[in-house]
């Protein structure tokens, strides 16, 4: 018997490597009528404090930081939506603050979500312990089944 999925969960991190699952979601959303979610998942600004890439900050309103970058985040998703959208499909975007993994898991549960399909770098060796790994975090929490494509 074959699985209905409804809603479909694509985390997207910027990169065109990320990018590479949407095709593959798209054809699981067409068969099903399901609904494509984008995420990103945008780190607490706490954490890009050591980082060169994200100074000058507004130091004094943090608050007004965090919202910036989750605005500059969301806009390429929006960007992207109509154009799947063309394919016939409900698209939805939506962006998280936090630990990307576990916002991603979290997402998941809180939104009912059915299948993940996200790509995964195929980073391996000392690559990934030191970065770590979203996707192998994901699998190991996720409420649903997940969909790996491995980037090229």
């Amino acid at each position: 018997m074959s699985e209905k999925y409804r809603k479909i969960l694509v985390p997207l991190d910027g990169s065109p490597l990320s990018e590479q699952a949407i095709p593959h979601a798209l054809r699981v959303a067409e068969k099903g009528q399901a609904q494509l979610v984008l995420l990103r998942v945008v780190p607490h600004i706490t954490e890009q404090l050591t980082t060169v890439d994200t100074l000058p900050l507004d130091w004094k309103n943090l608050d007004a930081e965090q919202e910036r970058m989750a605005s500059e985040a969301l806009a390429p998703l929006e960007e992207l939506a109509p154009r799947l959208r063309r394919e016939q499909v409900d698209v939805q975007t939506a962006i998280e603050v936090g630990h990307a993994a576990d916002r991603i898991v979290d997402y998941a549960e809180a939104h009912d979500i059915d299948l993940i399909v996200m790509s995964t770098h195929g980073r391996t060796g000392v690559q990934r312990w030191l970065m770590g790994s979203v996707a192998g975090k994901v699998i190991g929490a996720a409420p649903c089944p997940i969909l790996l494509v491995r980037a090229r």
